[in-house]
């Protein structure tokens, strides 16, 4: 493939990440995030789209070639917590949704999201807060989730007086993503993961829309909402689809290769290794994009793609991501890492089939 001159509107990229980061959506409670998402989709004229019976988003792409070829996915959940106790202290037990440390909670601000519809303020506090009472005490808890409660900024001292503002077991927590995008580029929010990732398939197809571009074939958008639970993109795809990437972070840290400015190609994590081939042609895209690449490998992940082979897909398949620092805790990225990964995601739905290329 020619090097094409991709055209991103930065502006846009960050405006959706940030309004997608302002919508609350740990795994169980990401139907408005769906709904902006699909009205979003809707303003760069994707007028197919469709909901799985568990509420997961899919839209179409028509491309040169009619047919379903493609997909890419991406997921709206985050991490967040669940109400497991009414404590007789007026606080509430929590356990956390997805996987994420308890050391990384302290201090969290949170919304407590009732039945009623009621939404509550509140704090993750370690059980011993109080530096004048505790002293040394604070500094050697235990880092667990039963080390930690929710203070409710609200008059409530006992469980009946939570019983009575409408908590109880079962209420989902949000936690706070606390975003900042910098002058010099840098991207500092919880849940980056996997809005980050959102944001930038949104971004792609703005680029090709505003430059007349058009995929080489029709593709798929899958927008998963239980990813940090394993299970995300665990659905049939439809039957015409040869190619699965999902768009994701990719983790920077020691003895990782990703960075925060590049995009990353990864050719394996926990699940076992990607598709090969597809991976080195994205790898080759890059390359070919000249946009800031790198070749990764993950110990500890579990991504949408390796859901949707487990749920007995056929498909070829491949992640790549932008470079994100402290996962699943105050993470960080940079605006040109981003970018690149955009700028991948445009090639390769430009790019003419692997198995059409070899032929």
């Amino acid at each position: 493939m020619t090097h094409t001159d991709f055209q991103i509107d930065t502006d846009y990229l960050q405006k959706q990440l940030l309004q997608l980061l302002a919508i609350p959506s740990p795994a169980g409670l990401t139907a408005a995030s769906l709904d902006h998402l699909s009205q979003a989709l809707q303003d760069l004229g994707i007028q197919q789209q469709s909901r799985t019976r568990r509420g997961a988003l899919l839209a179409e792409i028509s491309g040169q070639e009619p047919v379903l070829r493609r997909a890419l996915s991406a997921h709206v959940d985050t991490l967040g917590a669940m109400v497991r106790e009414c404590k007789a202290n007026g606080r509430l037990g929590i356990l956390p949704i997805g996987s994420w440390s308890s050391r990384t909670a302290e201090g969290c601000r949170v919304r407590i999201h009732t039945a009623s519809g009621t939404v509550y303020r509140g704090t993750i506090m370690p059980l011993k807060a109080a530096a004048h009472a505790f002293a040394k005490e604070i500094d050697s808890q235990p880092v667990t989730w039963d080390q930690v409660e929710i203070r409710v900024d609200a008059d409530s001292h006992s469980s009946s007086d939570l019983t009575h503002l409408g908590l109880q077991v079962g209420d989902i927590v949000s936690v706070d993503p606390q975003s900042e995008i910098l002058d010099n580029g840098y991207i500092v929010s919880r849940f980056l993961d996997d809005l980050g990732g959102v944001a930038c398939l949104l971004t792609a197809v703005k680029a090709l829309r505003d430059q007349g571009l058009k995929p080489s074939c029709s593709s798929a958008l899958f927008f998963s909402h239980y990813e940090e639970l394993g299970h995300g993109a665990s659905l049939r795809l439809p039957e015409s689809i040869e190619e699965l990437v999902s768009v994701d972070i990719a983790i920077v840290a020691e003895g990782q290769n990703s960075a925060e400015d590049k995009v990353s190609v990864v050719y394996m994590d926990n699940s076992g290794p990607y598709d090969p081939q597809l991976t080195r042609q994205l790898e080759t895209l890059a390359r070919e994009q000249s946009l800031p690449v790198a070749r990764d490998v993950f110990r500890y992940y579990f991504s949408d793609c390796a859901a949707a082979i487990q749920a007995g897909n056929d498909v070829r398949h491949a992640l790549i991501g932008f470079g994100t620092d402290a996962s699943h805790s105050f993470e960080r990225t940079h605006l040109k890492g981003l970018e690149a990964t955009v700028r991948l995601i445009c090639a390769y739905l430009c790019a003419p089939l692997h198995s059409a290329a070899q032929t």
